[in-house]
């Protein structure tokens, strides 16, 4: 079986070590680890922590409490905080990690090993190493088994592989360098969270009129109150702003039809986006495929709607495409509403297109009911306010996203050279 047979979480072949760095010394797994084993007598009234070990090196995280009448496996081990933790099935994933201290005298069972450090070793050390291809190759090359979810780790061959390993202060100082980066990258994650928060609760009162934007309350515009429209807004439905058109798929057993020039989304298409646009997709169809279905070539700024499976997820198209059956798309007048505002109303009341959904083998909007839903839009000058607002928020947390993602490139870089001794740290 070839390598890209496997799933991303598995790095498969044969672990080879390089050249040990100087100052370093090759040693085995088993001279710097030791499995500890604390059984567990489990008692039918007592509450127990489970815990799980995420695959891709995810952490130690917790599970269910069970009373101990609940636990089917009675061959259970306590974990402390501090011990490094290896989950036997999952290992070859990168089920590993170090039990934090909320989950001291949690439980596992025998499908784990518990590992403790012996002198000279640094367990934050050993953690950050668990993320090389190195360590990943160990632990496939010690698993037997023809399904990757059914393979059995050999703890006993894992311990007899080499690895090279620095003295303890250099250690320390690799892994004091590595946390100053994950603390960056944990730190840039909450600020993304944070922004999306504040940026869906902003949408919601905007696009409804809760809020209004404070050049349009000094102009006399105030916020509406429950169940009234806010002053100077009226009601549209989606069908009097724009022109409805569905979508189509051409006959897929006609080459002529596909592998063309003209864009043709699908649901897949818009949930994997990052931001209101949509300017590619992952399969065209040729003019002649356009023409022989029910698909209707959208122009640039209409807004795509799923009303079929991800019911309420949209964008707003930059180039000229269409879209297959899944779709209610609007092929929005400029004259009467602003296309993005109408993006950004459409997300915040998802809940109100799924309640319009219907059908036995899959939920979908009939074209009838999307058209007739209805809007309180604002004024032109408003929408395109409140428009450049929410665009605003999204290019922020769009911002956060990439600078998370290139810490994250970063840190992966520096890793690999600190961790084989490409890159030498001062002590």
């Amino acid at each position: 079986m070839v390598a890209k047979a496997y799933s991303p979480s598995i790095c498969p072949g044969i672990p080879r070590l390089g050249k040990c760095p100087r100052g370093w010394s090759t040693r085995t797994f088993e001279q710097i680890l030791r499995v500890v084993e604390r059984p567990a007598a489990i008692e039918d009234d007592t509450e127990y922590q489970l815990v799980n070990a995420k695959r891709s090196r995810g952490g130690i995280v917790p599970r269910e409490k069970l009373k101990g009448r609940e636990i089917k496996t009675k061959d259970q081990y306590i974990v402390r905080g501090g011990d490094f933790l290896i989950a036997n099935r999952q290992i070859i994933h990168g089920a590993c990690g170090i039990v934090p201290p909320a989950l001291d005298g949690a439980l596992v069972s025998g499908e784990y090993t518990v590992l403790h450090a012996n002198d000279g070793l640094s367990l934050q050390w050993f953690t950050a190493f668990t993320h090389t291809p190195y360590f990943q190759l160990t632990c496939f090359h010690s698993s037997i088994g023809v399904d990757v979810e059914k393979m059995v780790f050999k703890l006993d061959w894992w311990l007899k592989h080499d690895l090279h390993v620095p003295p303890l202060n250099e250690q320390e100082k690799i892994a004091e360098i590595l946390s100053t980066w994950d603390a960056a990258i944990v730190g840039t994650r909450a600020l993304i969270d944070a922004s999306a928060r504040r940026k869906i609760s902003l949408m919601q009162q905007l696009v409804t009129g809760r809020r209004r934007l404070p050049s349009f309350r000094s102009s006399g515009g105030k916020a509406s109150k429950k169940g009234r429209s806010p002053e100077g807004w009226r009601s549209h439905m989606i069908g009097e702003l724009g022109e409805v058109v569905a979508g189509g798929t051409p006959d897929t057993n006609d080459q002529a039809f596909w592998d063309g020039n003209v864009p043709w989304a699908t649901p897949t298409d818009i949930t994997r986006l990052t931001s209101p646009f949509i300017a590619s997709t992952e399969r065209r169809i040729t003019p002649l495929g356009l023409k022989a279905s029910a698909a209707t070539l959208l122009p640039h700024n209409s807004l795509i709607v799923c009303t079929r499976a991800t019911v309420g997820d949209c964008a707003v198209n930059t180039v000229p495409m269409t879209t297959n059956q899944g779709f209610k798309n609007l092929i929005v007048s400029s004259t009467k509403a602003d296309v993005l505002f109408l993006y950004y109303w459409v997300s915040a009341n998802k809940h109100a297109l799924m309640r319009l959904a219907a059908g036995s083998t899959f939920l979908e909007v009939p074209k009838s009911s999307f058209e007739a839903i209805a809007i309180d839009c604002p004024p032109l000058p408003e929408q395109h306010a409140i428009a450049a607002v929410l665009t605003t928020a999204d290019e922020e947390i769009n911002c956060l996203k990439a600078k998370c993602a290139a810490l994250e490139r970063q840190k992966k870089g520096l890793m690999q050279k600190l961790l084989t001794g490409e890159v030498r740290v001062s002590v």
